[in-house]
């Protein structure tokens, strides 16, 4: 199949989609009470990062769930 044909091409805003997912990260890690700050964080451990991040897969799944729930 050539990929170039192929008219189900999504289309993503990168800019806006990181920007999305970087105030993601600020209000979870917020919400759960880790010293998330703009710049370095090499002072977290890794299971503020890990509990972060699996919140943030957490909250994606739980709206995309509701998102096919919903058509």
């Amino acid at each position: 199949m050539n990929s170039s044909k192929n008219s189900n091409k999504l289309t993503v805003d990168t800019a806006a989609a990181k920007q999305k997912m970087d105030n993601m990260k600020y209000e979870i890690a917020n919400e759960i009470g880790v010293d998330l700050k703009k710049g370095y964080n090499g002072d977290l451990t890794s299971k503020e990062a890990g509990y972060v991040g699996g919140y943030m897969v957490k909250k994606m799944i739980e709206e995309v769930e509701k998102n096919m729930a919903n058509k």
